[in-house]
């Protein structure tokens, strides 16, 4: 392919061209790199790696995920991102950034946290600040608002809610999405379809969550509704287990809870993305490449790796089964349609 065509490639996919369509440009792109736009990997230091730099610059990636560790001053996060922005394809750069203890970027709001915001009344004017500081720095993406309602003594998610009331998480949760958006960074729901349930974490604990189908209708999966109204544009999928809509998968590996309720059901039609697949509620299932291919077959549209050396595995396995199975091939031409019309958008 010549650098005219690929330029061409590109342009039409972000929308660059008068008519452009970001889906059917994605369409047009080699497998190789439609592969690419489903996994957003992680890195240590504050200098973005060779092989990440590679990866964006071949769109082997679809962005990068910033931690604690990534992140040392405003200085520094602004070269970072723009050095990531060279590399081309308009990656998605995402944080962590809920609020309270749960800020990757530690100058920038919101101070408060969830619960904090909502007693506060402080939701959206919190989300609008910090939407426009992270903007600042050029990331595009916080994972955030946690839409959980926890429903158990000593909830694994309580301090991160904004409440145990669904409808006040449904109201903060909406004023959220809407602020972040109006300050020009995605937000992400999390983590579908609800662990309110969950007295542990999934990042180290296989966690099951005995909630009837009609309860989990009626308070877990009212704030997301919400947010869909808002135009959420990227849901996070956790890794527990829901015997009531699915008694053989994780929720991350489930297409009766991603395509039955999330898209049929919630009528969502934006981004899928995965809680981290290093978790270990998601390895007991198995390797992480087996897991990544299963959380795309089941209709996630982005993997997030947070483990040291997943990248390149999961990558390989991916563009090998792609070749191998049509029907995997389909359903990675569709993720990456969703991904790069979101990349337009940022």
């Amino acid at each position: 392919m010549s650098l005219r065509t690929c330029a061409l490639l590109f342009a039409l996919a972000l929308g660059l061209l008068p008519g452009a369509s970001a889906h059917g440009a994605s369409t047009e792109l080699p497998l190789d790199q439609q592969v690419g736009q489903l996994i957003v990997p992680s890195f240590r230091g504050t200098a973005t790696p060779a092989y990440v730099r590679a990866a964006l610059r071949e769109r082997h990636a679809a962005g990068v995920i910033l931690f604690g560790g990534n992140i040392a001053s405003p200085a520094q996060v602004r070269s970072l991102t723009r050095a990531l922005r060279q590399q081309g394809g308009r990656p998605l750069v995402a944080v962590d950034q809920e609020g309270g203890r749960i800020r990757r970027v530690p100058w920038v709001g919101p101070i408060r946290s969830e619960q904090e915001q909502a007693l506060a009344g402080a939701v959206r004017s919190d989300a609008a600040d910090a939407a426009t500081a992270l903007r600042a720095l050029g990331i595009s993406v916080t994972l955030a608002p946690v839409a959980d309602v926890p429903f158990v003594r000593n909830a694994a998610i309580a301090e991160r809610a904004f409440s145990s009331d669904p409808s006040v998480v449904s109201a903060s949760v909406q004023a959220a999405v809407r602020a972040w958006r109006a300050g020009g960074v995605a937000p992400t729901v999390k983590h579908f379809p609800g662990m309110g349930g969950a007295s542990r974490n999934t990042d180290g604990a296989v966690v099951t969550i005995r909630r009837s189908e009609a309860a989990l209708d009626r308070v877990d999966l009212a704030p997301f509704r919400a947010a869909i109204r808002a135009g959420v544009p990227l849901v996070m999928v956790g890794h527990a287990r829901y015997p009531a809509l699915d008694r053989s998968h994780i929720a991350s590996q489930s297409s009766a809870i991603i395509e039955g309720v999330l898209r049929g059901e919630l009528g969502f039609r934006g981004v899928v993305i995965t809680d981290s697949l290093e978790a270990r509620a998601s390895l007991s299932t198995g390797p992480i490449t087996a897991v990544a291919e299963r959380a795309i077959e089941a209709g996630a549209d982005l993997v997030l790796l947070t483990g040291r050396g997943s990248y390149q595995p999961v990558y390989d396995h991916l563009l090998t089964r792609a070749r191998e199975d049509p029907a995997l091939r389909a359903r990675v031409r569709e993720a990456a349609a969703r991904v790069w019309r979101l990349k337009a958008g940022s």
